[in-house]
């Protein structure tokens, strides 16, 4: 039974991911011809078609990729406890706890990415395309920074401090889950 939860959780974990890289694109509006960019059309299209079609985005955010990610989440509470006693139960507090899942996957994507990114710098130095739609993606987040803090001795901390406040973010949220369970 372990090894039948490792794999769903493992898949709708993969699949939330990529759907939050989506939504992630479309924010930033990264080039949607990359090669990269059009996995993850491909992979989410079938879903997410259908579904555009009842949920409107609202600006630049895609709703419908949020909300199923979000129901995803929501699922992976409910199957936890389907596969560990085998019985269907909802709790009303899986609702809050999948909003802070949600944000967490949110957040370590934006970990991975950064990481990712730091990584391929060294390797490719930008001529690679993926390298060129992770600059797309984490440019927003990353240069606000530096415009506060330059870089010192050749050396970018901007990339440090954001996985700084993510980190911080994430004991926020153990500290609002104390508080809610």
């Amino acid at each position: 039974m372990q090894f039948l939860s490792f794999v769903i959780f493992t898949v709708l974990d993969l699949y939330v991911s990529i759907l939050l890289l989506r939504v992630w694109m479309q924010w930033t509006r990264a080039d949607f011809y990359n090669p990269f960019s059009q996995l993850v059309v491909k992979l989410t299209q079938p879903v997410i078609g259908p579904l555009r079609r009842i949920i409107p985005a609202i600006g630049p955010l895609d709703t419908a990729s949020v909300l199923l990610a979000y129901v995803l989440v929501l699922a992976k509470y409910v199957l936890t406890i389907v596969l560990a006693n085998g019985v269907f139960v909802f709790l009303p507090m899986f609702v809050p706890l999948a909003l802070f899942e949600l944000l967490t996957a949110a957040g370590k994507l934006v970990f991975w990415v950064i990481i990712i990114r730091a990584i391929m710098s060294w390797i490719s130095q930008g001529r690679n395309p993926v390298d060129q739609l992770l600059i797309q993606l984490t440019e927003p987040l990353l240069s606000p920074i530096r415009r506060v803090l330059p870089a010192m001795g050749g050396i970018d901390f901007s990339s440090m401090i954001v996985i700084l406040i993510l980190y911080a973010l994430d004991y926020l949220k153990s500290d609002l889950m104390a508080l809610l369970l």
